[in-house]
């Protein structure tokens, strides 16, 4: 990976007269990695900002985020820009609206697992499970460090069967642990959905995707829009598939004002 600040001038020639669709995580890119999901803010300046990289005649905006789509909408709160809950399972934006199929009982098992996870967790201090219609999400960044193998020890064991079963996903990310749907769909898919669906409709030409992210779950749309636009690493990882790389959210935020002079 390279660092962005050192290629402006060959991403700004890239860039330059192009449509821009830009693909923003929220928690760890938009906002800092904070203790729980509920203390994430949007600040003033950055919502700003999505304000008016969304109102460029050359910009359309979609956050891909695993939080829930009530969530997510609520968080950023702004109107004219598309929204992906659930790692792409949930989406909603301006003349689009849909929801990934799930299998027949998914939910159902959904809400045992949930039930079993919070009987089994209850009493271990700073694990929380929480609840994204979609998926369930375990989150133990405020547990003893001591406590997280024990902690992931009980997730298994409480979704093993339904694991071998094909019947769920899992997903780990930073302090985390997700069950999800058992269907083929991740980041990357939703991302190239949307950009195909964008190409459909658009007549300004070439479109040019621009993803930034932080998550080990971004990586599905880091290897998806390789070779194909701008990908973005929140922080550099030797192994990410990510062309480019900023060292925190403040260089996000300083990348997309840059992005916001082309």
């Amino acid at each position: 990976m390279r660092y962005v600040f050192d290629d402006l001038e060959k991403i700004k020639r890239s860039l330059e007269g192009k449509y821009l669709f830009l693909f923003l995580d929220c928690d760890g890119t938009l906002t800092p990695i904070v203790d729980t999901p509920d203390e994430a803010i949007i600040s003033p300046e950055v919502k700003k900002l999505l304000i008016s990289l969304s109102q460029k005649d050359n910009c359309k905006i979609a956050i891909i985020s695993g939080r829930s789509l009530a969530d997510i909408e609520k968080k950023i709160g702004l109107k004219n820009i598309i929204y992906s809950g659930n790692h792409g399972f949930q989406i909603e934006g301006p003349k689009i609206k849909h929801e990934m199929e799930v299998p027949l009982g998914y939910k159902k098992i959904l809400e045992h697992i949930k039930a079993r996870l919070k009987e089994k967790l209850f009493g271990i201090k700073g694990v929380f499970v929480e609840d994204k219609k979609l998926s369930l999400a375990v989150h133990f960044r405020l547990s003893d460090r001591q406590q997280v193998p024990f902690i992931k020890t009980i997730f298994h064991e409480n979704v093993i069967l339904y694991l071998v079963k094909n019947k769920i996903k899992i997903r780990p990310g930073k302090k985390i642990l997700e069950v999800i749907p058992p269907v083929p769909w991740d980041k990357g898919k939703i991302v190239l959905w949307l950009l195909a669906r964008q190409e459909a409709l658009s007549k300004s030409g070439k479109i040019i995707p621009i993803y930034i992210g932080d998550d080990s779950t971004d990586e599905d749309a880091f290897k998806a829009l390789k070779n194909r636009g701008l990908t973005v690493s929140v922080g550099h990882t030797a192994t990410s598939q990510a062309k480019y790389y900023v060292k925190n959210v403040k260089e996000v935020h300083t990348f997309l004002k840059y992005i916001l002079t082309i």
